[in-house]
């Protein structure tokens, strides 16, 4: 039910249009607007704060669609944001981001490096000294990555008005930030297989369909097989009540989402041929964040590394005990 509501805001809004002003550096003023008037953005939040108190299941199609439609704000991250800082009434307003790259002192400036959604963001929320902390975006110098349509940018403050949350919840950042950007992964990826797959239809070569002939009908179903195993992977991340979800089961998700991402933005783009890398095609906004969401939060070598560091340090006899551990 909130995923067809929040997808018929996307339908209206969120046109690829919409994001390629954005992109260019329009105002996202009216995209935010029509996201926050619908209410959207309180999905995560208590009930008696005025939001749904949805579980985290429940929230897994809303951020999965947030990919599927490009959505150029941080919306899934400003709906968790809720999940993380219990005072409500004590959230800053505005689109906020999370950031998992640790703050750094450089000369007079304190400096957080590659932070997603930077340059449409109002507020990051950084874990430091065992709490969350926001900082505001307002007076912060932002260096964009210079990646083409990348809204990702290392943030510089000279001074800086933060606010601290005392929170046992501050080791859960990471885990939280690199679920949802599981999600949006694979969402994306749905999208982008969709498109592939209507174009090998339409598409016709030597009087028929490219989708018929066996190599192409390969690739397609090499695709079909990624997108649905990190759909199950991102979706099992989400099974954990209302609580954040552990490390191991997020780095289940993520490693397997950026491992996938890779070779269906490939994949993706070998079929359509070169229609595929032109800007007025829609397919390049999706893999460019194929690309970009691969490596936010670590990329699969990071998470695999965890893992097998964990798997190592588990008591568990067999492998598939290991698994059933982390998934409990």
């Amino acid at each position: 039910m909130f995923a067809d509501a929040f997808e018929s805001v996307l339908k209206d809004h969120c046109t690829s249009a919409v994001v390629r002003a954005i992109e260019a550096g329009h105002a996202v003023t009216p995209l935010i607007a029509a996201i926050a008037d619908s209410g959207f953005l309180e999905l995560l939040a208590e009930e008696s704060d005025g939001g749904a108190g949805i579980a985290m299941h429940e929230f897994y199609p809303v951020a999965a669609l947030c990919g599927a439609y490009a959505v150029p704000l941080p919306v899934a991250q400003t709906m968790a944001a809720r999940l993380l800082i219990k005072r409500h009434e004590t959230l800053p307003a505005g689109m906020i981001t999370f950031s998992t790259t640790p703050l750094q002192q450089i000369g007079n400036e304190i400096v957080c490096a590659r932070v997603p959604f930077a340059m449409v963001s109002d507020h990051i929320v950084v874990a430091r000294d065992g709490a969350l902390w926001t900082l505001p975006l307002a007076c912060a110098t932002r260096e964009p990555t210079g990646v083409h349509g990348g809204l990702s940018a290392t943030l510089r403050w000279s001074q800086c008005n933060e606010c601290r949350f005392p929170s046992d919840l501050a080791g859960s950042l990471l885990p939280l930030a690199a679920l949802l950007h599981a999600a949006m992964l694979a969402g994306a990826m749905k999208r982008a297989f969709d498109m592939t797959l209507q174009y090998g239809n339409d598409r016709v070569q030597f009087g028929k369909s490219i989708g018929k002939f066996q190599s192409i009908q390969h690739q397609l179903s090499v695709m079909a097989e990624h997108v649905a195993a990190s759909s199950i992977a991102a979706e099992a991340g989400f099974q954990c009540g209302r609580s954040i979800p552990s490390l191991s089961v997020s780095a289940v998700a993520k490693s397997r989402t950026s491992e996938a991402a890779q070779l269906v933005a490939s994949l993706a783009h070998a079929i359509h041929g070169a229609i595929g890398i032109t800007a007025e095609y829609d397919l390049q906004l999706y893999t460019r964040r194929l690309h970009e969401w691969r490596m936010t939060h670590g990329s699969e070598a990071h998470w695999n590394r965890l893992l097998g560091q964990a798997l190592l340090d588990s008591r568990e006899p067999l492998i598939a005990d290991f698994v059933r551990h982390i998934a409990a």
